[in-house]
Parts: structure tokens; C-alpha cells; sequence
């Protein structure tokens, strides 16, 4: 039997779930993602979730059916921790520098800052290849406008990812190059 969307569906999710719990890295959880997208059948699904096992699960006992996701559990973050990775999507207003030196600094932090510090710099780097790409290319109409697109994100969504973060949200960035992994 052929597995519906909401099958696929409700695979991610649980994929999700485990990202978010710190059970996968960034880059196996997006391996996982595009291996159960595109899956055919359920047996395609149970290797990618056979070793993820979301806490309301496993606080009953039982393994994740393939497939099969139930609500998202809570990831409980300190009040620390989320003004810290609320610091990291501010520092981004001090260009990619702000983040990096963040990263740096804090080498022994939480798992969730840590993620933010990533996705911050990221975000920043993003925006400085962008920029100088886009002022090289400044003599064709395109690129300018597209460099007016990077400076409103560039002013804007540093502050939605520290809004996001604050209220123990997960933020990514939208289109947005990723070169630093998380180790």
C-alpha cells in the first residue's frame, strides 16, 4: 500500500519533533526530511524513524508507529537560554560580527542557543555575500531591487527571530544560505 500525504505528513512532523528535542543534527534532520518526501511506502519511512522516539512516546512506552505523529512536545528552554539566542538574532545588527563573536564565545552553551547563534550568523553572512554581490551588479535593475529586498530583511527579521526566540519559538530564516553547521 502507497503512503498518503498525510502519511508523509505526519513523518515529517515527528522528524520535526526530534529535531526540535536534539535527537538529530540540523543536517541529518534534513536528510531525513527529503528521504521521507520522498518516500513511496510506509517500509521507506521506518528506517528514518526507528531511532526517534518523540517524549510523549516514549514517556508511554511505545515506538512511534511510522507515519504517525501525534502534538508537538513542548522544549523547555530557560528564561536564560532564550534571552541568550534573542542576543543572537540582535547581534546581527552588528553585521556578521555580532553573532560570530557570540559563537565563539559561547562554545559550552545549550543546544537551542546554540542552533540560533547558527542560524543568526548564517543569516548574516547571507546577507553580506548578497550585498556584494547585488553592489557589483548594481548597474542592471535587478539586482538593485533585490538589494532593497536584503536591507528590508536585513533591518526586520533579526528582531522576528529575537520576538520568535523570546517566546521559545524555533526561527529560521527565510531563504537563507547555511555554510556554518552546528558541530
Amino acid at each position: 500500500m502507497r503512503l498518503t500525504h498525510a502519511d508523509r505528513d505526519s513523518a515529517m512532523e515527528t522528524l520535526r519533533e526530534a529535531y526540535a528535542l536534539g535527537q538529530l543534527d540540523e543536517s541529518e534532520f534534513e536528510e531525513r526530511l527529503d528521504l521521507a518526501m520522498k518516500a513511496k511506502f510506509p517500509a521507506d519511512l521506518q528506517p528514518l524513524l526507528a531511532d526517534v522516539v518523540p517524549q510523549h512516546r516514549a514517556a508511554r512506552g511505545g515506538a512511534p508507529r511510522p507515519g504517525a505523529a501525534g502534538p508537538a512536545p513542548e522544549v523547555s528552554t530557560s528564561p536564560s537560554e532564550r534571552l541568550l539566542a534573542s542576543l543572537a538574532h540582535f547581534s546581527g545588527y552588528a553585521s556578521v560580527f555580532g553573532p560570530l563573536l557570540m559563537l565563539l564565545a559561547a562554545r559550552d552553551t545549550a543546544p537551542y542557543v546554540r542552533r540560533h547563534i547558527i542560524e543568526a550568523l548564517n543569516y548574516q553572512i547571507t546577507v553580506m555575500v548578497g550585498s556584494v554581490v547585488m553592489l557589483m551588479l548594481s548597474w542592471l535593475i535587478l539586482p538593485v531591487a533585490v538589494f532593497l529586498f536584503l536591507v528590508v530583511g536585513w533591518v526586520f527579521l533579526p528582531a522576528v527571530g529575537a520576538i520568535v526566540t523570546l517566546t521559545q519559538g524555533t526561527w529560521r530564516y527565510p531563504v537563507t544560505w547555511r555554510p556554518v553547521r552546528d558541530t
